[in-house]
């Protein structure tokens, strides 16, 4: 690899804003290949084999099943593939499921000199001194400058196969952190399921569709919540006129809660996009249903004072019951690493995700001064 690829410093000095002093320590979060699919669904604490073989005993009966229907040519490869995809997804991603990684959204037609470009640079660099890896679909334009600014050991790819615009970008090209898929909804369920934020950058209507479904995702709770920035080029009012169209049409029309606005941040300064994300991890961990209840793991317990101030001021997110700090349930024990951690247990109606948004905040703010995403 050429220096220019492993040090993007060299072609876009200007892209630099963040001294080398103000970098955190590696990022290490949850287990993503325990995290249910979708968000919603409860934890599964079995362990072993035997926790897999029901599942081993279904798939075979959907294929004799299948097979019994006489299911078409067609409709069969469309399985046969997706089978495959994932699988393979799954296999390249298991070594790096313990590491928080963002998910990069933008245009594949944006060039080397635009200002957007250099924006994702500077994005995906600060996270990647920030311990974060960087997940982009693998393409040119911004998905190549995700991979450049965090390097090709901190990058994954997901490609996609199109008869035109989409081969790998130089810096993924031939890596083993590269998948590339025939569908798209393989592609984005992949995004998801293995990342901890999103940052999305001008683009088309793909970027429009990545980004309106995870937004989507977190509305109706089958994903889990995770930041979303909408990231500007400086001075740049692509999102900008997103945002207006969300409020002057979206949220005036009753099509979206007011609520719904806090899922989101708009910005076009890269540093505040980079804390926007960290911040949302400074003391929320992850999270879990357990059975009916949600269980919010945290890295500091709360003190009384600040439990009953959050039971005071989001008592309307309650399906009953109260919010309460508790150990690590029976449930949660598939994941041994982070059994130490205090946790937030609430009935929660599982209707108003903007306002859970904005718990998750208050938690966050009760220290201004942790290190984000502590080693565990």
């Amino acid at each position: 690899m050429s220096d220019s690829q492993s040090d993007p410093r060299r072609n876009f000095p200007e892209a630099w804003p963040f001294p080398e002093s103000q970098f955190f320590p590696h990022a290490l979060g949850e287990d993503e290949k325990e995290r249910p699919q979708p968000a919603d669904e409860p934890t599964d604490a079995a362990q072993g084999t035997i926790r897999r073989r029901d599942l081993y005993d279904e798939l075979r009966a959907t294929i004799d099943q299948l097979e019994a229907d006489g299911t078409t040519r067609g409709d069969l490869k469309i399985l046969n593939r997706t089978l495959r995809e994932l699988r393979e997804a799954f296999g390249v991603f298991h070594p790096y499921r313990r590491h928080r990684k963002v998910t990069v959204f933008g245009s594949a037609r944006t060039a080397q000199t635009d200002p957007a470009y250099k924006q994702a640079v500077a994005y995906s660099h600060a996270m990647a001194q920030h311990g974060w890896m960087t997940i982009t679909g693998a393409g040119q334009g911004i998905m190549e400058a995700g991979h450049r600014g965090a390097g090709v050991d901190l990058s994954m790819g997901l490609n996609i196969h199109l008869p035109f615009e989409q081969s790998a970008n130089p810096i993924i090209e031939g890596d083993p952190k590269l998948v590339t898929m025939k569908y798209f909804f393989t592609r984005k369920l992949m995004f998801l399921k293995e990342s901890s934020a999103v940052t999305s950058l001008p683009g088309g209507f793909g970027t429009m569709d990545e980004t309106l479904e995870v937004l989507t995702l977190l509305q109706t709770g089958k994903q889990t919540m995770l930041p979303i920035v909408l990231l500007d080029a400086p001075g740049g009012d692509f999102w900008q006129h997103f945002g207006k169209f969300v409020m002057e049409t979206l949220l005036a029309d009753g099509m979206i809660s007011p609520d719904d606005m806090s899922l989101y941040r708009i910005t076009n300064n890269a540093e505040e996009a980079v804390q926007e994300t960290l911040q949302f991890y400074r003391v929320y961990h992850s999270m879990r249903y357990v059975r009916d209840e949600l269980v919010l793991r945290i890295t500091r317990r709360l003190t009384d004072a600040q439990l009953d101030e959050l039971n005071t001021d989001f008592s309307d997110i309650l399906a009953s019951g109260k919010i309460s700090q508790v150990s690590a349930l029976a449930e949660e024990r598939n994941e041994p690493d982070l059994a130490d951690l205090p946790r937030l247990k609430l009935r929660f109606d599982r209707k108003a995700l903007g306002r859970l948004r904005m718990m998750i905040n208050r938690i966050n703010s009760i220290c201004p001064d942790c290190v984000v995403a502590p080693e565990i």
